[in-house]
């Protein structure tokens, strides 16, 4: 197989990714070797190659918005079989029998492991997937629309539903990448009223085009208060910015693995009269299924751009610098 790992964290500009090339493994009980189609580029992996996120294991293979198809099946295996298109998405691990698990919580599980940080991702040509944390996908959808469903598309519809946003209500999205114009796409077919707040004029121009009510500057005030918001700008400084914007009751949840420090809050400003600020760990493989249901039920279209595989250390460098309309994904 041949692919890219981070070598040394670094500044994407400076090429912390390194090329590899490494033997084809054999899939072990309950694992599917996959040949991937496409792979996603999300900002998880950009915070891993720069060191936002301290590396697990050396030389990992980033990438966990994974399309492929299945080479083989290990032993045990009975949901997939060669030939099968399959999603490998950022979870996929969890032990099963703590008690986050065994409450339904299994995204806060302690001994949680993850694709492109514990294992190698699909930065590559081939990967490993374990079974029972891939999702079937549709035969008929291209491989580069379906990539970024499988972590910004998941991560967004969850940090939506953290937002606890009222039937009919008024959402601020703050940034608005990959993550974002995913879950607007579900709030506006909800009924939503979405304002969207950020920095890239490009972005928007998408925002409007998706529906978004109004498109302003991330520190901009919206036009009217709002009942719940999501911060997916790993800006700590935006915190205060979103609270300040929300009306008597509202939620702002962080959708982000990574943050810059937050300044200090001021109790009376951001968060008297009950607003709450939520964060949003990981996923839930049940909410995997029940996005990946919302956004075939509503049509979801991604804005991709897309790169050669070999190509992927100018991909990193781009969505570092904003000059990523959409979402970035690899084509092997």
């Amino acid at each position: 197989m041949r692919g890219w790992a981070v070598g040394e964290p670094g500044p994407a500009a400076g090429g912390p990714l390194v090329a590899v090339e490494r033997v084809v493994p054999d899939p072990g009980p309950g694992e599917l070797l996959v040949r991937i189609e496409a792979c996603g580029v999300c900002r998880t992996d950009l915070h891993l190659a720069e060191g936002d996120l301290p590396p697990h294991r050396p030389r990992t293979v980033p990438g966990h918005e994974i399309v492929g198809r299945v080479i083989a099946a290990g032993a045990g295996v009975t949901r997939f079989s060669a030939g099968d298109r399959v999603g490998g998405a950022w979870l996929r691990h969890t032990c099963g029998v703590c008690r986050y698990c065994r409450a339904g919580r299994e995204n806060l599980c302690p001994n949680s492991l993850y694709t492109g940080w514990d294992a190698d991702g699909g930065f590559a040509d081939i990967a490993l997937l374990p079974a029972d944390y891939a999702y079937p996908l549709p035969e008929d959808a291209e491989p580069a629309q379906l990539a970024p469903l499988l972590c910004a598309g998941i991560i967004g519809f969850r940090a939506l539903r953290r937002s606890a946003l009222p039937p009919g209500g008024r959402l601020g999205i703050y940034g608005y990448g990959a993550s974002a114009h995913l879950a607007a796409q579900v709030a506006v077919a909800e009924g939503a009223t979405v304002h969207v707040l950020t920095r890239s004029a490009t972005a928007r121009d998408l925002a409007l085009s998706l529906g978004a009510a109004s498109a302003r500057g991330a520190y901009d005030a919206p036009p009217e208060p709002l009942d719940s918001a999501i911060l997916f700008a790993p800006v700590g400084d935006i915190v205060p910015v979103a609270l300040a914007a929300l009306d008597r009751g509202g939620t702002l949840a962080i959708a982000g693995i990574h943050l810059t420090d937050i300044p200090v809050l001021t109790y009376e400003q951001h968060l008297f009269q009950e607003r709450d600020l939520r964060s949003v760990t990981a996923n839930t493989r049940d909410d995997g299924e029940q996005f990946l249901a919302t956004a075939a039920r509503i049509g979801m279209r991604a804005t991709v751009t897309p790169y050669p595989l070999a190509e992927a250390p100018r991909a990193l460098a781009d969505l570092a610098a904003d000059r990523v309309n959409g979402a970035a994904v690899l084509i092997p």
